[in-house]
């Protein structure tokens, strides 16, 4: 079965920088879907759960910053990957950029071995941390079916403590 293409997210107000990003993105093999402001990317966040995000910090409508800000309280994209692009070349608002909850930051004019690099890289650390989360979903249900529930989720909250896997073991031999 093939895997399907990461999808990246393009936000930004600049017909050419997105025209520039999405034909970078293509050939290198990722499935591009864009939005022209800050509006349109919370619906498309929404709508096209992409792997990765890319957006710009001046918009007409709402800045990047709030963007990332209500993407991070959003269950769906909490842990979505959001990399800034931005002309802005003062350093707080780059580590304004950090602070809202973005990954990474890159200024424009965009370095494209640069770009590629830092997708490739968010986009691996999602597969992990998307692959950490399954096992701990198979973990639970498998214990649950095993052990109390107060049990499973002692010993998911702390796997490497001695204590709770006493407990699991003590939990085992009176459910045996």
């Amino acid at each position: 079965m093939a895997t399907s293409q990461p999808k990246i997210l393009v936000v930004d107000d600049t017909e050419a920088n997105i025209k520039l990003l999405r034909a970078l993105l293509r050939g290198a093999g990722y499935e591009v879907v864009t939005a022209a402001c800050g509006t349109e990317a919370l619906t498309a966040a929404a709508s096209e759960d992409p792997d990765l995000i890319l957006l710009d910090i001046m918009m007409p409508d709402i800045t990047g910053f709030e963007v990332c800000q209500r993407l991070r309280a959003a269950p769906e994209t909490r842990q979505t990957p959001i990399v800034f692009l931005t002309a802005l070349h003062e350093m707080e608002d780059h580590m304004k950029g950090m602070d809202v909850g973005g990954d990474d930051v890159l200024t424009k004019p965009i370095n494209k071995l640069e770009l590629l690099t830092r997708v490739k890289s968010l986009l691996r650390v999602r597969a992990l941390a998307t692959e950490v989360s399954a096992q701990r979903r198979l973990i639970h249900d498998l214990l649950n079916a095993y052990v109390s529930a107060e049990a499973a989720q002692r010993y998911l909250a702390d796997p490497a403590s001695v204590l709770s896997l006493e407990r699991l073991t003590s939990s085992l031999g009176k459910a045996g």
